[in-house]
């Protein structure tokens, strides 16, 4: 893929300022292609932890992703391109919410998935992704977690590890793109029109369509089953910016969206022009209050000791 002019100024404004370029999975491709690392969170956590040597790290994510780069690089400039760029799922549990759980199970542990906000995440135990959620709990060693903001995922930990009670927090938290998606009929349709071909669903895609897809997997989990399966042609079921990766990765193989137009407006607001304007600006910086960040730096960094 050439470089147009405007990245080509990226990468050099990215030279001349020591900065590190972080981008999730779902950023549009023209900057995917540019990016020193691109991951899904647990991977983009692990590459803004290692950060020591860059002077600013520019996150191409939404909010909570840049707020846990913050979180890990105490002392070092983060910027994201939009402040607009906001998670509606992290949202969904204000710390307060969460503190009337944990009143309500005295002592269970709190693992929250890292698509929540510095707040939250202070309250939390452990932190977890969608690639070790199952094997955060099962470390653990507990018969009760609180477990939140996202549903689906909490289903998708409860049948891995059976005998752990696990309370949702809030009650019906989730993902708009993923559960737009639904229960996976059209991807079951796509699998009848190409018989070979895998289904793959996403820990936040509604539990009806994780029983029918033939596999559960994480956006980084999905990037390495592209690579080691024989299967031709996959079903994807997470937001559409994995397959512009896919497709880039893995020539000779065919990458349908299990649901047309489940894209995630939130992480489309980080554009290649926004991405140029925060390296020349160097602004808006991500800040989160030290008495926050300590507190939630323990439980992201209890999560990357837990995943090894």
């Amino acid at each position: 893929m050439a470089l147009n002019e405007l990245q080509r100024r990226v990468l050099r404004l990215k030279e001349e300022k020591n900065a590190i370029l972080l981008a999730h999975n779902y950023q549009v491709p023209e900057i995917q292609v540019i990016a020193d690392h691109l991951g899904d969170s647990l991977e983009l956590c692990i590459e803004a932890q290692r950060a020591e040597d860059a002077d600013m790290i520019v996150f191409c994510g939404v909010d909570f992703m840049a707020e846990t780069a913050a979180i890990l690089n105490p002392g070092k400039k983060v910027v994201i391109p939009s402040q607009k760029a906001c998670c509606p799922m992290a949202a969904m549990l204000p710390m307060s919410r969460l503190i009337e759980a944990k009143k309500r199970h005295p002592g269970a542990p709190v693992v929250l998935y890292v698509n929540t906000l510095a707040e939250a995440k202070a309250e939390a135990t452990v932190t977890c992704t969608s690639a070790n959620a199952d094997r955060i709990v099962r470390r653990l060693d507990t018969d009760t977690v609180i477990f939140g903001p996202d549903r689906n995922l909490a289903y998708f930990v409860g049948k891995r590890v059976p005998g752990v009670e696990i309370i949702p927090v809030p009650e019906d938290g989730h993902c708009n793109v993923h559960r737009f998606i639904g229960d996976g009929d059209e991807a079951m349709e796509l699998k009848k029109r190409y018989p070979g071909s895998e289904v793959w669903a996403h820990p936040e895609c509604e539990p009806a369509f994780q029983d029918r897809a033939d596999y559960v997997l994480s956006t980084g989990g999905m990037v390495r089953r592209a690579r080691e399966s024989g299967a031709e042609v996959f079903i994807v079921g997470t937001e559409l910016g994995l397959i512009d990766r896919l497709d880039r990765e893995n020539p000779g193989k065919t990458f349908l969206p299990a649901k047309r137009f489940a894209e995630c407006g939130a992480m489309k607001r980080i554009t290649l022009e926004g991405l140029y304007a925060a390296l020349v600006n160097e602004e808006p910086v991500v800040t989160v209050q030290e008495d926050v960040a300590s507190r939630a730096r323990q439980a992201i960094e209890r999560m990357l000791e837990l995943s090894v």
